[in-house]
Order: structure tokens, then sequence, then C-alpha cells
């Protein structure tokens, strides 16, 4: 199994392009595609897994509050 996502995604990449490239044989083409499934798995999992991280920090909630406009403080003339 990939190592890490990125892996994960250079393999997919060849196997499509072996795949698209009309050059495999059937029992080729059935490897590839169960090696395929299982590396797509992979992937949905870490990105499942890195977005709710994301989540956890609250990134959106910090971004907002960068964002948005300083509230006014009392001034006394």
């Amino acid at each position: 199994m990939a190592q890490s996502y990125e892996t994960a995604v250079a393999r997919l990449e060849l196997i499509i392009a072996r795949l698209d490239s009309g050059e495999a044989e059937l029992r080729e083409t059935l490897e590839l595609c169960r090696e395929a499934k299982g590396l797509i798995g992979f992937c949905k999992a870490e990105l499942d897994t890195v977005s709710g991280e994301l989540r956890e920090l609250k990134l959106d909630e910090l971004v907002g509050q960068l964002e948005s406009p300083a509230e006014p403080s009392d001034q006394r003339d």
C-alpha cells in the first residue's frame, strides 16, 4: 500500500496512463483496477482525516476573525 497520499496519487496517475494506453491485457487491467481501488480508498481516508483535523482547528473561524473589521472602541472626549 502507499506510504503517503502523494505517492498514492503518483501511482494512480501511472495506473491511469497504463489503462489509457490500451496496452494492458485483460488480467493486467483487472489487477490495475484492484490496485487503483485500494489507492483511491487510501487517498479518501487521508483526505477525510486531514479535513477533520482542519475542522478541529477551526481555521474558518480564525480567518473570519482576522478579516472582520475591528470594533470601534469607546472614545471619550
